[in-house]
């Protein structure tokens, strides 16, 4: 764990969370010259922004995500030539079975194309080429080429290393406790290292953000979904781009395995949350019934004894549990594996040699907010993701630095804010 010496008494902007998020937000600010502070309490991509698949795409977004997907792409690779993130733009393609499966991509095509995405329907011999031999009747795929990955262990670290030589003051292994305002604006950060003053702050803390929101009195509708992964032992099984077989995920990895899953590899835990947000849930939940399991567990007495109000002038939730560190869900992760030898039997020959869990911070849209707070002037939000803020990371990070210093952003953001859940 890494932190700097000299805790500042002031900063033009604070950041909460040492996500991609976060660390993005950081690098923006301080190479535009903005005095910047990001605080973690555990350590930097500690929870969902190490955990996750490592996809950089632009296919299957909802359209209003497509403008940041396109400039992240471009941002990925810039940031690539700096500092050794892992990514390579090796392609990504959506496997297609049946008429219905072509119709919806082709739908999402003729959408995305108006935003500039260069995508295309591939038929069945054109899929077929770029894939292992396979025991599924595939019909064609919807394939971007300019889509790829990135590596999510080592990516964070690399754009935070870029924003500390921006200039970016990063603390590890201290947690925000809380804010204060002055005439009604926030301008104070209370850590359990200190109080320092700013003239804005960014939430970008993840599955904890309801939780940091909410003892400000600023509701946030926000669960947690617990996402499972595998990954194999180095293996060549001929294939590089990125795969989403419909009901299993797999992409090559830097260190020569696969990174294995499937989108309903997740377990949506009952918590006290999810009665008090079932009203903004239900019909999420009803739609996504096929991908993502309700279950009852020990989480539900855990987050039922954590308190949603709070004072920030001793210990708090943040310090008390640093790290969210779920086990994975065995069944999600075994049935991925099972669908993805069924598919691929070339895969027989490899090696699971990991599973892991993260808690994936959702919205009743799926979409994420990226705004300032109404409610309290000075706070911005960036959070509620969705399983989709690991690829456009470096683009939220551009767009929340204009916003904060004022200028144009370089997307629209009226669809990610927050007042939409009203």
């Amino acid at each position: 764990m890494t932190t700097q010496t000299q805790f500042p008494a002031t900063v033009d902007v604070a950041i909460i969370g040492g996500g991609i998020i976060g660390a993005s937000t950081a690098l923006a600010l301080a190479r535009a010259g903005v005095s910047t502070a990001l605080f973690e309490k555990g350590t930097l991509a500690c929870e969902q922004s190490s955990r996750n698949w490592g996809w950089v795409r632009t296919l299957g977004r909802d359209q209003p995500e497509v403008p940041l997907a396109l400039r992240a792409n471009r941002l990925w690779s810039e940031i690539q030539a700096q500092v050794d993130v892992g990514y390579r733009r090796n392609g990504l393609v959506y496997l297609q079975e049946t008429e219905a499966d072509a119709a919806g991509h082709e739908t999402w095509l003729r959408e995305a194309r108006a935003h500039g995405v260069q995508a295309e329907m591939l038929g069945r011999e054109a899929a077929l080429r770029l894939l292992p031999r396979s025991e599924r009747p595939w019909t064609g795929a919807l394939y971007s080429a300019a889509d790829g990955v990135a590596e999510p262990q080592i990516a964070t670290q690399g754009v935070a290393a870029l924003a500390r030589q921006a200039g970016a003051l990063i603390f590890e292994g201290c947690a925000v406790r809380g804010v204060e305002k002055t005439a009604g604006r926030v301008d104070t950060v209370i850590t359990e290292r200190g109080t320092l003053r700013a003239q804005a702050v960014v939430v970008a803390a993840g599955g904890w953000s309801r939780l940091f929101c909410g003892n400000l009195g600023v509701d946030f509708p926000q669960l947690k979904v617990r996402g499972s992964v595998l990954r194999t032992d180095p293996f060549d099984a001929g294939v590089a781009l990125a795969i989403n077989g419909k009901d299993f995920t797999c992409r090559k990895r830097a260190d020569g395995g696969y990174t294995v899953s499937q989108f309903s590899a997740s377990l949506a835990e009952l918590v006290p949350d999810s009665f008090r947000l079932m009203g903004k849930f239900l019909r999420t939940w009803i739609e996504n019934n096929a991908l993502v399991r309700v279950r009852f567990s020990k989480r539900f007495f855990e987050e039922l004894a954590t308190p949603r109000r709070f004072p920030a002038d001793r210990e708090t939730p943040y310090e008390r549990c640093r790290v969210l560190d779920p086990a994975p869900y065995a069944r999600g992760v075994d049935q991925a594996w099972e669908r993805l030898l069924h598919a691929f039997p070339v895969f027989r020959q490899a090696r699971i040699a990991q599973s892991w869990g993260g808690y994936i911070d959702v919205t009743p849209d799926a979409m994420p907010v990226i705004a300032p707070v109404t409610q309290a002037p000075g706070l911005y939000l960036a959070s509620g993701f969705s399983g989709h803020g690991f690829g456009i990371g470096p683009a939220v990070g551009e767009t929340l630095a204009a916003l904060i210093q004022g200028r144009d952003t370089p997307v629209d953001i009226r669809p990610f804010r927050l007042e939409r859940y009203a």
